[in-house]
């Protein structure tokens, strides 16, 4: 009860809007924001979110299909949103999280999945960085869903080179064999969070680890879609 009176409270206190830092009442950002935020389109590829002519597979899905079957987001990666994410992952600023969870949490309504697995980072990055952002945004969700979120049911067993700034191939030649992953998603249909997705190769080779250790179905969870 205690909880739930302080989180009231603080839902009536002003704050300055984390993007141009105007008053904003109980959000992160002010109304004005919000509006500018680069929403994904409801015509969008079923399978990776990439925006599509009236909603159909993109060529990239049809030719060569993740490993994943379906891909729910809620926004595209761009202008202002991109700086909210850099904020958030590299600035620290922890409680963006509860905002990013929040704007996603609609659109994963009669999702299948039966537990909720955030993208592992490797120990010396998280060392590196304090916190993994994939775990943060995937708290508020799990608790809102009723799902298990499963942290270290999954391991980034090699410090890949950031996927920033590689093109798909590399992408997909530096993540290739980089997770492993326990028998407890065995069984399960499960859903791999992340906060953005851009070629998805990251995604898609958790995936196919995920799979192979006895899952029966994984879709993935993205705040962002890089279009």
């Amino acid at each position: 009860m205690l909880n739930k009176c302080v989180n009231s409270v603080q839902s009536r206190l002003p704050q300055a809007c984390a993007l141009c830092g105007a008053r904003a009442i109980g959000a992160a950002l002010c109304p004005g924001c919000l509006a500018d935020l680069p929403w994904l389109p409801p015509a969008h590829c079923p399978q990776c979110a990439r925006p599509t002519p009236e909603g159909a597979l993109c060529g990239h899905c049809l030719h060569d299909p993740p490993a994943f079957v379906r891909t729910r987001a809620c926004l595209l990666y761009g202008p202002p949103l991109d700086g909210l994410i850099q904020q958030f992952k590299y600035g620290k600023d922890i409680h963006l999280a509860h905002f990013f969870a929040t704007r996603l949490a609609p659109h994963l309504a009669n999702t299948r999945a039966e537990l909720i697995l955030p993208m592992p980072l490797h120990p010396e990055r998280i060392g590196e960085r304090g916190f993994n952002q994939a775990v943060e945004i995937a708290r508020p969700l799990a608790r809102h869903l009723g799902l298990p979120l499963l942290i270290n049911a999954a391991q980034r067993q090699r410090n890949t080179p950031a996927q920033a700034g590689l093109d798909h191939d590399a992408r997909l030649k530096n993540i290739k064999g980089a997770f492993t992953c326990d028998a407890r998603v065995a069984g399960k249909r499960v859903a791999l969070f992340d906060d953005v997705m851009t070629t998805g190769a990251s995604l898609n080779e958790l995936a196919r680890t995920v799979l192979a250790a006895g899952a029966v179905e994984v879709e993935a969870w993205v705040v962002a879609r890089t279009p």
